[in-house]
């Protein structure tokens, strides 16, 4: 009883946890009430000499702080809508709270210097919170929880219960996503584990029905989860699945960094060969272990921010591999901050190297394409890129088209854009009962030079 009593509350506390908001809502702002109280706290009733001296030390300290913050994150070139103005006072705040704590420790009684203490995680806490809020990576304390202990994903399986599965012909009510090991022989590159969905069409028979895929490809700081956990790619797929018989493309979410931290933009170069690895490592893993199909028109590669610029690269350099791709508020081109800092961070200094990668030059070196077709979604008002880079692609084409999404760039809007485009990818993609439906969006004129393209990638 007690046992049964336990699990009832568990269930209950994570079904609540779901619904307490990161983003909006009243966590954050109860968050930054404390800290602001805990740090008045770690000021109040000070002596009158300590403060003529050490709070302006440490307002300097913060200052310092949020000045290297903004230096920091516009040089790193990271992609989306720029950081909201709080987040440097968060962060000026987490550095005079820290100074604060020295300053005033020596002399000072325990129960202020537990309040001293407590202010700087509370800063920082409240600067994290500013930064979820910004790209929308927890939606929920529950989507915390879940990273924090590893919990199994929506619908996880193992490859040895998928088999079972397949050969008994038990065809589920949804689909399920299996973590796979993918190998590395072709690239060298040192990768996560990566995850599967399959949907339920797939386990009808033995061999499964050649299914189209789509590569899915995270932000700049990412997981190979992150598709699952923060674009609710899965639940869209099941939904599609769910009005088409079952069918719906192969999901497979790949690992283009290696770690959280390791932005390689799906490149060859100086952080590794990320693009071997997911052209020469998984499009064959695939082939040969679930039974997808191998011919080029059934393979798409979709993504968010950077991903969405992996997909056109990928794409445009090969079209011998792809025909579709789904660019979700990409940059025009692999980006690591200004031109001269991406040359140097991603590929040693060499530009030449850039050039191998840099979908502009590799759209115009290469002229005509046949059968390729892709849709740029982004954020409403921020479409100069987009509509620079498919009008080149038009101009050589590819046909191509661009959607604006109400939102900011977060992933609570990828995963809006991504339900938007993914009839138009299974259709073009010809998953069985899923009629060919138009290029959602609009098409640029053709009128727009290279010259357009090339300005908004200096940009």
């Amino acid at each position: 009883m007690v046992t049964a009593g336990l699990a009832v509350a568990v269930g209950l506390w994570r079904h609540d946890m779901g619904r307490l908001s990161l983003m909006h809502g009243w966590v954050p702002v109860a968050v930054q009430i404390l800290s602001v109280t805990m740090l008045v706290g770690a000021l109040a009733g000070r002596s009158r000499r300590w403060l003529r001296w050490a709070p302006p030390l440490a307002v300097a300290v913060g200052a310092a702080l949020g000045v290297w913050g903004h230096w920091f994150i516009a040089s790193a070139g990271f992609a989306g809508d720029p950081a909201p103005a709080m987040l440097w006072l968060w962060m000026g705040l987490s550095g005079s709270a820290a100074a604060a704590m020295f300053l005033g420790w020596r002399g000072a009684r325990w129960g202020r210097r537990w309040v001293s203490t407590l202010a700087v995680p509370l800063c920082v806490l409240s600067a994290g919170l500013i930064v979820n809020g910004w790209v929308g990576y927890f939606p929920t304390v529950h989507s915390v929880y879940d990273q924090l202990t590893a919990a199994p994903l929506p619908h996880q399986t193992d490859r040895a219960t998928v088999t079972a599965m397949q050969l008994a012909g038990v065809v589920p009510a949804h689909g399920v996503v299996v973590p796979v090991a993918i190998g590395s022989q072709a690239s060298g590159f040192t990768h996560r584990q990566e995850l599967v969905y399959l949907p339920p069409a797939w386990f009808a028979s033995t061999p499964p029905p050649r299914l189209p895929v789509v590569m899915m490809i995270g932000g700049e700081f990412n997981t190979p989860s992150d598709w699952v956990r923060a674009g609710d790619a899965v639940s869209t797929a099941d939904r599609f699945a769910a009005g088409h018989g079952g069918y719906a493309p192969v999901l497979v979410l790949v690992d283009s960094g290696g770690a959280f931290n390791v932005d390689t933009e799906c490149v060859n170069g100086s952080r590794g060969n990320a693009a071997d690895h997911l052209t020469k490592d998984v499009v064959p893993f695939m082939i040969s272990n679930f039974g997808v199909s191998p011919d080029r028109s059934n393979w798409g590669v979709a993504g968010f921010s950077t991903g969405g610029t992996c997909a056109v690269d990928l794409a445009v350099m090969h079209p011998e591999l792809f025909s579709t791709f789904a660019d979700i508020a990409g940059d025009v081109g692999p980006n690591s901050g200004t031109k001269a800092q991406t040359i140097a961070r991603l590929f040693g200094g060499s530009a030449d190297a850039w050039a191998r990668f840099d979908p502009v030059t590799v759209i115009t070196r290469h002229g005509p394409y046949q059968g390729l077709s892709g849709s740029f979604s982004v954020v409403s008002g921020q479409d100069g890129a987009a509509t620079a880079l498919c009008a080149l692609a038009r101009a050589n084409g590819i046909a191509c088209s661009v959607t604006s999404v109400p939102g900011r760039h977060d992933w609570p809007f990828a995963g809006r854009a991504f339900a938007e485009v993914l009839p138009w990818l299974a259709g073009q993609l010809d998953t069985p009962q899923a009629l060919p439906v138009p290029l959602p969006g609009t098409a640029p004129s053709q009128s727009a030079s290279v010259g357009v393209a090339s300005a908004a990638r200096a940009g």
